[in-house]
């Protein structure tokens, strides 16, 4: 595996600059993928949301939206934050396991809401009689790269179970809701052929809504991080939705705008995690080789979670280039067996080895692939290890912290003293 956007001086760079473990974005392949979302085949029109759950960082939500990206958030909470980066609240929808206590504010302030259950729909309705609503379908079928990233078909709490229309639509005449958006989302890492697929049974439910001008197909489009793993060409699948819309306005006569939410498209491949090697261990001659690292689940806790295979450059102290063929299994820092970088593929119990080259203590371990779910999607604080620099490189290559190392102190600063005596 090789270096995708930072050079071996660059690591030691932003070694220096922020300290490790520091994630790192590109800034010009955020902006290449977010062009190529944006140019997404439609037939009448199209709105790239950005699913913010993929890293959430206020200069990447920024940066997206100068793109004409809106978003996609998964919680109230993200609805705030992506109000806080700057991003109009107009162009955010929010759709969430968990409908927030203040729904009806966001409502107030123009963010739209997809119910994604009979509860949430009526209590929306009981909210906010009248008002223009989204509904998440669960089609009947699901597609991910892993069963934990498939969130579709009957395995799935995610969406309305699409047999259950004919209550939808009676809570919906009942409060007098506007059905204006259809969504549907089966899976990160899933299959073209199974997406396209249900982009067909998504306009089956359009038809149950006459009301309806927009249908959201979602994003987990497959992105491939090791070398040999295939991507998702978006002008592929896209192009055979965009003649079934077509088809579509000609049977009906309506003209629906598309929208879809990538997240991982977007950033998997335009971030990295540089970790330094703070020691080197061996279990003899018929064990392994271990690399130890200054991060680990804190930071990339997809290998642990799901297996997932995320490419390890080893780069020297000082910034060059490794020698060698030596081959380590790479652990994280953290009082965790389950603390894996290098699991088998879809296996995370299972260890494997690396050959990374010659390593040794001070040394440099680049974890690529690590733009998506990582800084959004890991156990920081465990152990009390403190949240992780974020730094973005500017076309220009010159590093810009975006996000500074937390101070320790502040892990604990919510915790309330107690006389435990009196307990």
């Amino acid at each position: 595996e090789s270096l995708r956007f930072l050079s071996p001086a660059a690591a030691e760079a932003v070694r220096q600059a922020a300290g490790t473990p520091a994630f790192v974005y590109d800034a010009k392949t955020l902006r290449d993928q977010a062009r190529k979302a944006m140019a997404f085949p439609n037939a009448f029109g199209l709105t790239a949301r950005y699913a913010m759950k993929a890293s959430p960082n206020a200069a990447i939500l920024q940066l997206f939206a100068a793109e004409g990206l809106h978003v996609d958030a998964s919680s109230g909470y993200e609805v705030h934050r992506a109000i806080a980066a700057g991003v109009a609240p107009e162009n955010i929808s929010l759709s969430s396991q968990e409908l927030p206590e203040f729904f009806a504010d966001l409502v107030a302030l123009g963010v739209k809401i997809n119910a994604c259950s009979l509860s949430q729909l009526q209590r929306f309705g009981e909210a906010c009689p009248g008002a223009e609503v989204g509904l998440r379908f669960n089609p009947g079928l699901g597609s991910g790269g892993t069963g934990k990233t498939n969130v579709g078909g009957p395995s799935s709490s995610f969406g309305i179970w699409h047999e259950l229309l004919p209550e939808t639509q009676r809570i919906a005449e009942e409060h007098g809701l506007k059905v204006v958006r259809i969504h549907t989302h089966i899976g990160s890492g899933s299959d073209p052929a199974v997406w396209q697929k249900v982009s067909g049974m998504s306009l089956d439910l359009v038809r149950q809504f006459p009301e309806v001008a927009t249908l959201n197909l979602g994003g987990g489009y497959k992105v491939g991080r090791m070398a040999g793993e295939a991507s998702t060409d978006l002008d592929v699948v896209g192009a055979p939705v965009a003649d079934a819309f077509k088809a579509f306005a000609e049977e009906t006569g309506r003209e629906l705008h598309l929208e879809i939410e990538p997240g991982t498209f977007l950033l998997a491949n335009a971030g990295a995690l540089v970790s330094t090697v703070q020691d080197v261990v061996t279990t003899g001659s018929t064990g392994h080789d271990f690399i130890k690292l200054d991060a680990g689940m804190t930071e990339v806790l997809r290998p642990s979670l799901y297996g997932a295979q995320h490419p390890l450059v080893l780069v020297k102290a000082g910034g060059s280039a490794a020698e060698g063929d030596e081959s380590y299994v790479v652990v994280g820092h953290c009082c965790e067996s389950g603390d894996l970088m290098t699991p088998a593929p879809d296996e995370p119990e299972t260890i494997t080895e690396r050959a990374l080259g010659k390593a040794e203590c001070g040394d440099l371990i680049v974890i690529e692939g690590s733009g998506a779910y990582c800084a959004g999607m890991s156990t920081k604080n465990y152990n009390t290890f403190p949240e992780a620099a974020e730094v973005m490189v500017a076309a220009d290559g010159s590093l810009h912290i975006i996000r500074k190392r937390q101070d320790f102190e502040q892990i604990w600063s919510n915790e309330v003293a107690v006389d435990v005596s009196a307990m």
